[in-house]
């Protein structure tokens, strides 16, 4: 397996550029079985989750080229209702393909995901939305059955703001007859890209007040030349590696809006922050960030995503302060391995107390999770000495080319392949 060798210590300096958002790419790639016609999809990181979503694309019957960020997906053979297991298994945003195959058939078969690294992160809002459509829900040898004699709108209202069960039955919703109210939903700035993708493919739906979804269910929808918005996690992930060096990094082709929390608390903390319309520039050369408490929440809360690298910041930082992470169980995993790197933090339920020390030093560490290992990185880079990330792979899911771009800021890292 691969692996990252850091050489810490240095402080980033320069600019790099934001690539397309992984976390809309995946939804907006799968809108295509809505459809019968091309979709060219532009700004789509090549990412290993990219390449799982291509190759289920090409399973259910989509002809599949990628060239330089862009994605055309075209119309082969007739499709097929059930997806795999062993594509499913390796990406939980393969559950989307099942509410437009619904939409479409009638029908649709996907294995039950399961758990992963930072959670259990169940389906049931999925299913229980879908049932309110009219499907008939049913479970066997460990596959998600589908079916319906017949689809009509409904309104729905989430217990949770799920941004995956969002996706999933605006793409379902755009097909059924009817009107569909989505209730309670989330407000990532994904989910609106894919409303204007959908939008563009002929579908009528629009955000209202207090943030729901009215869906007015179409008979077809067509082609569509779109391209995904920038990522705010890859984008933030790099604004607290420079902040966490003692650097100064732009990132160009950014959003600041979409990252109004994480700057907020940035700022807080004493790095300086400035933007444009579409650049992020943080400063801190000349302070050593302070401790800031945050809190996880769902958009336009504290990300998730962004909970882990935030914690190599705070390890580094003066004085302590607590992260509290209440979207997934699990996400703490990374804790354990910035100890041995020196951090002081101490882990109770949802809540870990982070005391901030002078420097960190390097050791040999281990990646659980995308973020969890891009938290690791961003730790390895402010620390004084060699530090080796292993199992890598977790962060190709969701960062392009992650060494030579942080290579471009000035940082000392390479791959060595496993």
């Amino acid at each position: 397996m691969d692996k990252f060798i850091i050489s810490g210590g240095h402080s980033l300096k320069g600019a790099v550029t934001a690539g397309g958002s992984k976390n809309a790419a995946l939804p907006i790639l799968l809108s295509a079985l809505l459809t019968d016609e091309e979709c060219i999809i532009g700004r789509v990181p090549l990412l290993r989750d990219i390449e799982t979503t291509f190759k289920l694309l090409e399973y259910h019957g989509k002809k599949v080229s990628f060239s330089k960020g862009v994605a055309r997906i075209a119309p082969h053979k007739k499709l097929v209702t059930e997806a795999p297991y062993d594509l499913v298994k390796q990406m939980r945003a393969s559950v989307l393909v099942a509410g437009p195959l619904l939409a479409r058939f009638h029908k649709a078969s996907v294995p039950l995901p399961g758990g992963c690294a930072i959670g259990m992160r169940p389906i049931d809002i999925h299913i229980t939305a879908l049932a309110r459509l009219g499907a008939k829900i049913d479970n066997a040898n460990g596959n998600l059955l589908l079916s319906a004699d017949k689809l009509r709108g409904a309104r729905i209202r989430f217990p949770f703001p799920s941004v995956g069960a969002t996706e999933n039955l605006m793409m379902c919703a755009a097909l059924v007859p009817g009107v569909t109210i989505l209730e309670n939903v989330a407000m990532e700035p994904e989910i609106d890209d894919l409303l204007d993708c959908l939008v563009k493919m002929g579908a009528e739906m629009s955000r209202e007040k207090g943030g729901r979804i009215r869906i007015n269910g179409v008979k077809k929808l067509r082609g569509v030349k779109h391209d995904v918005i920038a990522d705010r996690v890859e984008t933030g992930t790099y604004l607290l590696a420079g902040a966490a060096t003692r650097g100064r990094v732009t990132v160009k082709k950014s959003c600041p809006e979409h990252l109004a929390s994480l700057l907020e608390h940035l700022a807080r903390a004493g790095v300086r922050v400035s933007y444009t319309a579409d650049s992020i520039t943080v400063d801190s050369s000349k302070v050593r960030p302070r401790s800031v408490s945050i809190h996880t929440e769902p958009h336009p809360g504290f990300p998730t995503d962004l909970q882990a690298p935030w914690m190599s910041l705070m390890c580094v930082s003066h004085g302590s302060g607590e992260v509290k992470e209440d979207i997934f169980e699990n996400r703490f995993m990374h804790a354990p391995e910035l100890a041995r790197m020196g951090a002081l933090i101490a882990v109770d339920g949802h809540t870990a107390a982070v005391e901030g020390v002078p420097s960190l030093s390097g050791a040999e560490v281990m990646a659980s999770d995308i973020r969890g290992g891009a938290a690791l990185v961003v730790a390895a880079l402010a620390a004084k000495g060699e530090t080796t990330v292993q199992r890598i792979y977790h962060i190709d899911r969701g960062y392009e080319r992650m060494e030579k771009k942080l290579a471009s800021l000035g940082a000392k890292i390479r791959r060595v392949k496993g």
